[in-house]
């Protein structure tokens, strides 16, 4: 009477799902994914916390002609040093009054952040992205992030949106800085050097990420 021998079975499907969701749980549970969330949450309430009274925005008694393009300019320039987490509010707000009318965009775009973070800036640097049963090395997954990165934005309708939303947005903040009479505005000392329309976001953007290595020091030593 012969044995018959039963060979193991694998399922690539399910080894690479289990490996991919292995990967996930690794990173959300890690400590530099929620130290980056801290710190990038900290910057953006300090940074929120420096706006302008909205009622200052408006306020329609301030509102006048230029006299010239000069002036126009010079207007824009100190309302935007003023007002300047007050307009990227507005540009944000238009962004996403874009992106609900889009949903296809706005999944678009939040698969792509979740890829970037959860796939190369906030993955472990011991552990490989495995796909498929394949390994793929830091720099091929890289590459793959910035081809599908810059497809996404300039060759579909997701560029072509958040484009339009933008100019829409600094349109908006154009004509607001040109006829708001900034003569009654006044500037403190320390916001005058780096007061541009997008300094705090520099300024946010990089105190998330000194945060990360010193959060990756703590994983690799324990």
């Amino acid at each position: 009477m012969s044995t018959k021998l039963r060979l193991p079975i694998s399922n690539p499907t399910a080894q690479a799902q289990a490996q991919a969701q292995v990967q996930q749980h690794t990173t959300l549970s890690s400590p530099s994914f929620w130290a980056f969330v801290k710190r990038l949450s900290d910057s953006g309430r300090r940074a929120f916390s420096r706006r302008r009274p909205w009622l200052e925005l408006v306020d329609r008694s301030a509102f006048s002609r230029p006299n010239s393009l000069s002036d126009a300019t010079a207007r824009i320039r100190k309302n935007i040093s003023y007002f300047r987490v007050n307009y990227l509010t507005v540009i944000a707000s238009v962004l996403a009054l874009s992106l609900l009318y889009h949903p296809f965009s706005l999944l678009t775009i939040l698969t792509l952040l979740a890829s970037w973070l959860f796939l190369y800036l906030l993955r472990p640097s011991d552990q490989p992205l495995v796909v498929l049963s394949r390994t793929f090395s830091d720099r091929e997954t890289l590459g793959i992030l910035i081809f599908v990165t810059v497809f996404v934005i300039f060759l579909t309708s997701v560029g072509s949106m958040l484009m339009s939303a933008t100019i829409i947005g600094l349109g908006i903040v154009s004509v607001h800085g040109a006829f708001r009479d900034p003569e009654d505005l006044f500037l403190d000392d320390q916001e005058l050097p780096g007061s541009g329309l997008f300094s705090f976001i520099n300024n946010a953007t990089s105190s998330a990420a000194a945060s990360m290595p010193a959060a990756i020091v703590v994983v690799s030593g324990a």
